[in-house]
């Protein structure tokens, strides 16, 4: 297998995962924008301030996506990841 399939396969299982996750919750939609706006609102801020910490994350369409779909915890993990 190569690299670019297991990172495609990983994306999709986490995408499969939230949706489930949001048919779960009682107010689908709700939850749904709520945990997009965290999430992008976390990433637009880190893109602007990222640069005091050490940690500016570039806004891109993986990046966008991911903080959407996942929220704030997508965009915790890039911080983790840049500093590794």
């Amino acid at each position: 297998m190569s690299a670019n399939l297991i990172f495609w396969l990983i994306c999709a299982v986490a995408v499969i995962v939230m949706i489930f996750y949001y048919m779960n919750r009682e107010r689908r939609l709700l939850s749904l924008l709520f945990g997009a706006f965290t999430g992008f609102t976390a990433l637009i801020l880190l893109n602007k301030y990222g640069t005091a910490i050490g940690a500016e994350i570039p806004l891109n369409i993986f990046n966008i996506s991911g903080s959407a779909v996942l929220g704030v915890p997508f965009v915790a993990g890039l911080v983790i990841l840049k500093y590794l």
